[in-house]
């Protein structure tokens, strides 16, 4: 086999593990086959991300600030869009398929001894994301890093990642989300997430609501862990539209950074930024040294965050944006509102079954003009008759497409009809990659719907 062969021949074998959404409160097991491998994720400085939305543009725009300052850099994110390589960057770039394929080799035989002392004891394999979160770890360690961003897969407390000691833990904004597995309160979801808080680390936080800064707050004192929150320690102070993104001022916690040209849209993306140059104030200098302005300036030009409002087609305009939950598709719909001049958007959507479909929907019919309703592919996906009922309820046009292909091309051709329509495809990280793949096989940026 060829490199690309054996990597993803690797993937496939985590693909035969209890999947990705099966999650126990078991962190243990990851600890145990970690133990085994000499702890890799120890030998690098960590900045832990957690939070409902916006978690990973703020590790990406981490990354890249931190990479600007001569660092080697690991990124682990998660879910990927079109191919699983791209959740393990190595300086920015996704793992090689060959260094993926060496780690899996050490890892390997380590993994069947403790798969026989979970069975031996009645309880379960080791599931696809602990093993891919100690395979991120290893590639990492083998690179090796400098300094490890790490994104939380879900929760924090009892999530594989949390084996990593974090030197930095990052909250982007609380709220509802898998409430199933973290609870349906913001207390609650927030005590979970607070568990990344480890002794004498910094704590850097988006603004959140009262109950979740009371909990962060009083979970970085029993840490003994400083404690910085937008709009006191550091703050978004403006942001302007520019050509390609935007211009942004940010009051950090050791400097005032005015005018930084930021690549991406939207308000939220912003903030996220302003979250992100906190966070690594407080890991290269404890948050008493600035950014040397040429460091940021690079850091902040250079970052990118697929399926964040990303153009994937002109004549007609077509965005992708992953938002998957009320929060996420709130900051959407006011994103496309400020940043982009169109008077009517056709909204391509499919939702996975375990989100809130009609809080989705609530959020994205303040701008939609026209729906085309799909269905991701995934065992999980809503069916799409019935989320064109919720719709319907609304009062909203509809179609129902049984694939995305189908919806985007309907999609397409109403928006060449008239000037200033643009369409947006959203809903789901797995629809988003959809659209990436089907935008470049299809050649959407290179003319005119037929």
């Amino acid at each position: 086999m060829n490199d690309r062969e054996r990597a993803d021949a690797v993937y496939d074998i985590l693909l035969a593990r209890q999947g990705e959404q099966w999650v126990q409160p078991r962190i243990e097991r990851t600890q145990k086959l970690l133990d085994y491998l000499d702890n890799p994720q120890r030998t690098y400085r960590v900045i832990h991300v957690t939070g409902t939305n916006g978690k990973t543009s703020t590790s990406r725009i981490i990354e890249s600030l931190v990479r600007a300052h001569g660092l080697r850099t690991g990124l682990f994110t998660s879910p990927h869009l079109e191919r699983f390589t791209e959740r393990i960057l190595i300086d920015g770039e996704p793992v090689a398929d060959e260094d993926l394929a060496a780690a899996w080799d050490e890892i390997a035989p380590f993994v069947d001894l403790v798969d026989a002392e979970l069975t031996g004891a009645g309880d379960a394999e080791l599931t696809f994301f602990e093993l891919l979160t100690v395979l991120a770890f290893v590639v990492c360690a083998d690179a090796p890093v400098d300094v490890l961003v790490l994104e939380v897969g879900m929760g924090g407390l009892w999530d594989s990642t949390n084996t990593a000691d974090g030197d930095v833990a990052v909250f982007a904004p609380i709220d509802l989300d898998h409430a199933s597995r973290l609870g349906d309160t913001i207390e609650q979801i927030a005590t979970v997430k607070a568990g990344i808080i480890k002794q004498d680390a910094a704590v850097v936080s988006a603004r959140q609501a009262s109950p979740a800064e009371a909990i962060l707050r009083g979970q970085a004192g029993r840490r003994d862990a400083s404690f910085a929150i937008e709009g006191e320690q550091f703050a978004l102070q403006r942001s302007a539209l520019a050509v390609g993104g935007q211009l942004i001022s940010v009051r950090g916690l050791a400097a005032e950074y005015a005018d930084l040209y930021l690549p991406l849209y939207g308000a939220h993306q912003a903030f996220n930024a302003a979250l992100a140059i906190a966070a690594v104030e407080a890991l290269i200098g404890g948050g008493r040294q600035p950014i040397a302005p040429d460091v940021l300036v690079e850091g902040l030009a250079s970052v990118t965050s697929p399926g964040r409002l990303q153009l994937v087609g002109t004549s007609p305009t077509v965005l992708v944006d992953a938002a998957h939950n009320p929060h996420g598709a709130r900051a959407l719909a006011q994103a496309l509102g400020e940043a982009f001049d169109f008077d009517e958007w056709g909204l391509v959507v499919g939702v996975l079954s375990d989100k809130d479909a009609d809080g989705i929907i609530a959020e994205l019919s303040e701008v939609a003009t026209e729906i085309f309703v799909t269905a991701p592919d995934s065992d999980r996906a809503t069916d799409a008759d019935a989320l064109a009922d919720l719709i319907e309820a609304r009062g909203m046009p509809v179609a129902v497409f049984p694939e995305l292909e189908a919806a985007a091309e309907a999609a397409r051709a109403w928006a060449v009809q008239a000037q200033r329509r643009a369409v947006i495809i959203t809903g789901s990280v797995v629809l988003a990659g959809e659209a990436i793949t089907l935008s470049a096989e299809n050649a959407w940026k290179g003319g005119a719907q037929a």
